[in-house]
This record gives structure tokens, C-alpha cells and sequence, in this order.
């Protein structure tokens, strides 16, 4: 299972670690992701999703509703 956020599609970033003498090699920046269950009051039922910390102080703020339909219009959920 790839490391992408279910409604940000938030994923690794890659860059560099840069040593005292500024040597660098490659690194991944990993997200932050938590598996969360969120209860959904159009459908009625919990669901279950992977999303990055970022994501749930978004839902914290907007709603879990709002942030849903945040996702279906960028695509990231069918």
C-alpha cells in the first residue's frame, strides 16, 4: 500500500541530507500518516481512512464533510 494521504493525496517528497562538510545524498520526507475512522453523517456509517496529521487539523477546522467534498472535486475520490 502506497504512503498517500486518502484526501489530500499529500506523499513523499524526496531531497537531500546535507552533512557539516555539505555532502549530500538522497533522503525521502515521509507524511505523517494516521489510519482514523470518521463518522459520516450524509451516509450515516463510520469510515475508515489514512490521512496526514496536516489533514486532520484541516477536518478539525472545516468539517468532515466539507473536506470530502474538497476531495471528490480535486479527485481523489471517485
Amino acid at each position: 500500500m502506497s504512503r498517500v494521504c486518502d484526501l489530500t493525496g499529500k506523499r513523499a517528497m524526496v531531497g537531500n541530507n546535507v552533512s557539516h562538510a555539505m555532502n549530500k545524498t538522497k533522503r525521502k520526507f515521509s507524511v505523517n500518516l494516521i489510519k482514523k475512522r470518521f463518522y459520516s453523517v450524509e451516509e450515516g456509517r463510520w469510515i475508515t481512512l489514512r490521512v496526514a496529521a496536516s489533514t486532520i487539523k484541516t477536518i478539525n477546522k472545516k468539517g468532515f464533510e466539507a473536506v470530502v467534498k474538497q476531495a471528490q472535486k480535486d479527485g481523489f475520490i471517485g
